[in-house]
């Protein structure tokens, strides 16, 4: 009986070390996330997945060639978090499509250009000519302010995050100003006098924000900070601890560096606390 009682003994204290060692095991396996862009950023994002490998995470990029897919496919758990918009878009896109995703971490603002394949300064545009610009609310209101900060259009005062051409004051130039898919916005400078172009898809077209916009946003403006892009996660994976240490990384000094080389200074990182950003645009 005593035997029996040992051999007993002896099987369970096994399978529980066995159990263990499976369990820590698990605990040492990497972690894959899937981050869903629409631009690789030239060498950013191989420092920023060789510094998670370090960390025991993998780090896969998923292009986009639409800003209409990475927050659908991020609710759908085709991926884990995305990194292309601004809090602006974020929150106007998720009210609109019901979707349960928040912003967990900043990046970069990364300022919008007036960009023209006919005219070297703001000043030369001419009457009645035509402007394109993004036709998502959040980045068409953008661009307006943005026309309007170069003196070619007035706004109304309430004009808001998500105004549109009603919100226009006064149009002494008469412009013709279209609305068009974002991604569209560099494919017409051929036919239109300027376009305003985002600064990720400027960067696409092969352009160089700092040199080639005939007028910028001023990163620096108080009046920009809707426009700080962020991580996005689903709402349940807000405190995922991984991910968290995948914004961490984002701000690492030799990441910060790598942007600043990247864009040419163009894009500015920014780190401020998410509750913080989320009350400006409240």
């Amino acid at each position: 009986m005593y035997k029996k009682i040992g051999l007993s003994l002896i099987a369970v204290l096994l399978f529980a070390l066995l159990s263990a060692c499976k369990g820590e095991t698990a605990s040492d396996e990497k972690k894959v996330v899937k981050i869903g862009v629409t631009g690789t950023d030239g060498q950013v994002w191989d420092i920023i997945k060789e510094k998670a490998a370090k960390e025991g995470i993998t780090i896969e990029l998923v292009e986009f060639s639409d800003y209409t897919l990475p927050n659908q496919a991020l609710a759908d758990k085709e991926i884990d978090l995305n990194a292309f918009q601004h809090i602006a878009f974020l929150n106007q896109f998720k009210e609109e499509h019901h979707l349960d995703i928040v912003p967990i971490g900043t990046t970069v603002i990364a300022p919008m250009g007036i960009y023209s394949e006919k005219y070297k300064d703001v000043s030369e545009i001419p009457d009645k000519a035509k402007i394109a610009i993004p036709d998502d609310p959040s980045n068409q209101a953008r661009a307006l302010k943005l026309l309007q900060s170069a003196g070619l259009i007035k706004l109304k005062e309430d004009f808001g995050l998500f105004g549109d051409l009603s919100g226009i004051k006064e149009n002494p130039k008469k412009l013709e100003i279209i609305p068009m898919v974002a991604q569209q916005t560099p494919r017409v400078l051929p036919d239109v006098a300027a376009s305003v172009i985002n600064n990720g898809i400027a960067g696409q077209a092969g352009f160089v924000p700092n040199k080639d916009a005939i007028f910028l946003e001023d990163p620096n403006d108080p009046a920009a900070q809707p426009y700080i892009n962020v991580f996005a996660a689903r709402a349940e994976d807000k405190d995922n601890q991984t991910f968290k240490k995948i914004v961490e990384i984002y701000h690492d000094p030799e990441v910060v560096e790598a942007i600043k080389k990247d864009t040419n200074g163009g894009s500015v990182v920014v780190d401020i606390p998410i509750e913080e950003l989320e009350d400006i645009i409240k």
